[in-house]
């Protein structure tokens, strides 16, 4: 793992946002960064080698093609602004699973 896939697996880990996380989880030929399976996340945590790669396209219509959503970060983002990171995933979490808390904005 990264340092920006280990701080944010220590921010998702254990249950922390009310659902559960997997590292490094197969979908098909694939291993997701991070997938939470309900409701249905991939959450990917990319250096610049992805910007643009006709591999993470393809990858991510066929991950989209088994029912998930996916969700991209630059390490960047994750390292300097984990709160925001954390933001968005519980966003997305809540629009996939009405039952869920929708963040404060803060």
């Amino acid at each position: 793992m990264t340092r920006e896939e280990a701080l944010l697996w220590t921010l998702l880990r254990r249950n922390a946002l009310g659902v559960r996380f997997r590292r490094q989880h197969p979908i098909g030929p694939y291993l997701a960064d991070f997938a939470c399976l309900r409701p249905k996340l991939v959450v990917e945590v990319d250096g610049t080698h992805h910007l643009e790669s006709d591999y993470d396209i393809a990858r991510d219509a066929f991950i989209r093609s088994r029912g998930f959503a996916v969700l991209r970060f630059w390490n960047e983002e994750v390292w300097e602004n984990s709160y925001w990171t954390i933001y968005r995933i519980r966003e997305k979490l809540a629009e996939l699973d009405p039952r869920l808390p929708r963040p404060d904005p803060e």
